[in-house]
């Protein structure tokens, strides 16, 4: 490579790494990391399970659902083999 074809390749190898730097610095200054939760997103992500979690208990525990998962264990004890 001729040495005025490697000075060019070179100084565009600059610019580049120049403009992604700066990219890299700008996002660095301005935009939020999203690598966690903080202390309110725990806090609404624990209640959001439990209040989840009591739906989810109210529904298995009626009357309708009780009687259905009743068959279904008896129809299985008395299976003909």
């Amino acid at each position: 490579m001729s040495g005025n074809r490697k000075k060019r390749v070179l100084d565009s190898v600059r610019r580049v790494r120049a403009v992604w730097t700066g990219a890299r610095g700008w996002r660095g200054r301005f935009a939020r990391s999203d690598r966690g939760m903080t202390t309110s997103e725990y806090a609404m992500g624990t209640i959001a399970a439990c209040g989840f979690a009591a739906v989810l208990y109210k529904v298995v525990t009626s009357g309708p659902v009780l009687s259905a998962m009743q068959s279904l264990i008896e129809d299985a004890l008395d299976a003909k083999f």
